[in-house]
């Protein structure tokens, strides 16, 4: 985050990101609590979320707590986010991390594999979204980060429970945004491209350099501390004018 320093003051801000024990969660944290935020992680290994957010407080000297929780389960949502605002104050940035893959062609799928993608990657905005919705909107202040994906806008064979899942991230974005403008209240969505996180780098390197990366127009993967840039400006006062947008970061792959 170098350079950023001067311009981003996230001071006494709680920040919630979901899929948390990920790369781009950890990036995420990082970067928030750099500024200064104190940070909420969620995933769904108690031990493993606890430890990652132990690796941030340590990192950052900043305050930062692990909460096991499935965020498809409304009510366990709430009881997380009851112990978060008692923990670390009101949630004043939400970032909605969380996703997972469940590929087939669409003549193969299962509607287990449909529900799992749709459920975690659209479903969990909701569940995640409403308990914080009223209190951000009380306190005039608010700044909602979804983050969607390049396929949420162009599609992808094999990934229709995916690719539905994140292009309604951004029509969730684009409405809920609408609601929160007047009273200070932000929403926006983020549809990063090919980052180099877990689930890409253990794709073939030979698939990787013939079929991937030239696609590409810059040539290279995305690194997770460049989507952790677009999150901390979206999370700070300076981004109070962007809502409903939709920030694309893709190295320019897809302009859309």
């Amino acid at each position: 985050m170098t350079g950023f320093k001067d311009l981003f003051d996230l001071s006494g801000r709680a920040a919630v990101i979901t899929g948390g024990c990920g790369i781009l969660g950890r990036r995420f944290a990082e970067g928030l609590a750099e500024f200064g935020a104190r940070i909420a992680l969620l995933d769904l290994d108690e031990q493993a979320t606890q430890a990652a957010a132990s690796e941030v407080s340590s990192r950052h000297n900043g305050v930062a707590k692990g909460y096991a929780c499935d965020i498809t389960q409304p009510e366990a949502v709430r009881r997380v986010a009851d112990l978060i605002e008692a923990d670390l104050g009101p949630v004043d940035v939400l970032v909605n991390n969380a996703g997972i893959t469940r590929d087939a062609m669409f003549h193969r799928m299962t509607k287990d594999q449909w529900n799992a993608v749709i459920n975690t990657n659209l479903n969990s905005l909701f569940n995640m979204t409403r308990p914080v919705w009223e209190g951000m909107r009380n306190r005039k202040f608010g700044r909602v980060i979804c983050i969607s994906s390049i396929n949420g806008q162009k599609g992808q064979m094999g990934q229709a429970n995916y690719s539905a899942a994140k292009a309604g991230d951004i029509g969730f974005v684009k409405a809920l945004a609408q609601e929160g403008a007047r009273v200070g209240v932000t929403v926006n969505a983020i549809t990063p491209g090919y980052i180099g996180t877990e689930m890409v780098r253990k794709i073939d390197p030979a698939i990787l350099e013939k079929s991937i990366l030239p696609l590409i127009p810059i040539g290279r993967l995305g690194e997770p501390e460049e989507i952790a840039r677009c999150v901390v400006f979206l999370a700070s006062d300076d981004a109070g004018l962007m809502t409903g947008s939709t920030l694309t970061a893709n190295g320019g792959q897809y302009f859309a």
